[in-house]
């Protein structure tokens, strides 16, 4: 089958290279224009386009999908079906009409389960016991597309950053599977409309780390929004960020928010429970484990 591919962040390059090496024809790659990177502030290209055009394909870059030039562009090109993987924006309904076999979306979660844009996040947040990928055609709905796959497998201690890259691996094999399911004559079947939960991006104020919650959750707090928004505390007046912690056996219990540093660990209070911090990064500095951090005589007070 004739493919385009729509997809902007390192994220969506595993699957644009399986699609590529499948034997189906990308014939085109839709990514989002360039944008300002580095100190510079350089306009540069996705990741994505950068890849298409080592692989020669033709690159759009609509500002916005329902510009004529793109929807006369995509309809001359008259793909088979289109494959999606963290685009980000949206498909109006002439755009999502023209591929007979639709926009098939590869997804970050067991959908219905996190419909939004911070599925990965909002699971290891959340505690969720499994992380998975979903591939579903595109509806107007937000993320509520009938499923042709869904992979599951159980939620291991990581960063929402680290399992994202992970899923992507996974969920690349999987689009390339759906395709050819496609191309066979496989269909879809609908979403459960019981169990849905929405995963909105995570503001700067929500990522801010509640100490009086058990150990439990400021860990999956803290993992689920790494690296990005970064969650947060303030330790005397001042912004700390927190990108890596993990469940302490101690014999001391610290109130919460209260540090406690030893020769070779930094361990915090909460409010059931004790944590041990990995990874910060104090204003004006670069990310760096705890213990340095701490050596540097900065650990002291107490994080709110």
């Amino acid at each position: 089958m004739k493919l385009v591919f729509a997809g902007t962040p390192e994220v969506a390059l595993p699957s644009l290279d399986a699609l590529a090496a499948s034997e189906h024809e990308v014939i085109a790659v839709v990514t989002r224009p360039d944008a300002p990177a580095g100190r510079g502030r350089r306009l540069t290209p996705s990741p994505v386009a950068l890849r298409a055009a080592e692989l020669g394909m033709e690159v759009l870059k609509p500002a916005h999908t329902r510009e004529p030039d793109f929807q006369s562009r995509m309809t001359s090109l008259a793909p088979d079906v289109c494959a999606v993987v963290a685009y980000g924006a949206l498909l109006p309904s002439p755009v999502l009409a023209i591929p007979p076999h639709g926009w098939i979306n590869l997804h970050f979660s067991l959908l219905p389960r996190w419909r939004g844009a911070a599925p990965v996040q909002r699971a290891v947040m959340a505690g969720d016991p499994k992380i998975g990928t979903s591939c579903f055609r595109i509806v107007r709905e937000l993320d509520a597309g009938d499923l042709y796959r869904v992979s599951s497998r159980p939620m291991p201690e990581a960063t929402a950053g680290e399992l994202l890259m992970l899923l992507a691996e996974s969920g690349a094999r999987q689009l390339a599977e759906t395709i050819d399911a496609i191309a066979a004559g496989e269909q879809p079947v609908p979403q459960e409309t019981a169990g849905v939960t929405l995963a909105p991006k995570i503001t700067v104020e929500e990522a801010r780390v509640d100490f009086t919650r058990p150990a439990a959750e400021v860990r999956n707090h803290i993992l689920g929004c790494s690296p990005d928004p970064g969650a947060w505390c303030e330790l005397n007046g001042k912004r700390l960020k927190l990108y890596r912690a993990r469940l302490a056996d101690a014999q001391f219990t610290p109130a919460p928010g209260e540090l406690h540093v030893t020769k070779r660990q930094v361990f915090v209070g909460a409010g059931e429970g004790v944590l041990e911090l990995l990874e910060v990064q104090a204003p004006g500095k670069r990310r760096m484990a705890a213990i340095d951090w701490a050596r540097s005589g900065a650990a002291s007070g107490r994080l709110v």
